[in-house]
């Protein structure tokens, strides 16, 4: 079993039985595990992010209507399926957050985006694995409030790593 591999049986696990799993109890009788993507090593990156000189605070928008206040950190470049893309990461006091949308919500993957949360490295590189990318709590539960991807975090093209929709 790979390390992904391991990860993806325990995230199951907590999912399946966990009292503090997204899921109703209802959702759990049936669950037999979440839909995921293949690994990809390609979407394993390791990037140099261009920090933003000055940091501007951002109010993200939650599907409940509410907001949650972020900073936005900087922004990388990194190629899919021989297609440039652009995300920003955003910090708050909690660390390091991306979320992003492709080109595949709504189909494949959850609408409102997937979230990571980038590990920092020394010299203003990240880890951004992409293969680790998850729904947020909402996608599951109407009861959960989450951030809204922002716009500029809307990629065109398709991310097939992490997690994808979740079927009941």
């Amino acid at each position: 079993m790979t390390e992904l591999e391991a990860f993806r049986a325990e995230k199951d696990d907590f999912f399946g039985s966990h009292p503090q799993s997204p899921l109703t109890r209802e959702q759990k009788k049936d669950f037999n595990g979440l839909n995921y993507f293949p690994e990809n090593e390609s979407l394993r990156l390791e990037v140099k992010v261009d920090e933003f000189p000055v940091k501007t605070s951002f109010e993200m928008q939650t599907s409940t209507g509410g907001v949650q206040t972020y900073e936005r950190f900087g922004k990388f470049s990194f190629v899919v399926d021989g297609v440039q893309a652009e995300l920003t990461i955003y910090q708050s006091q909690h660390g390091f957050f991306l979320p992003f949308v492709d080109s595949l919500a709504g189909i494949e993957t959850y609408p409102a985006g997937r979230y990571l949360e980038p590990e920092a490295l020394p010299g203003r590189r990240f880890i951004v694995d992409f293969n680790v990318a998850y729904n947020p709590y909402c996608a599951y539960n109407e009861m959960w409030s989450c951030p809204i991807t922002p716009a500029e975090n809307r990629l065109k093209v398709a991310v097939r790593a992490g997690e994808k929709l979740f079927h009941e």
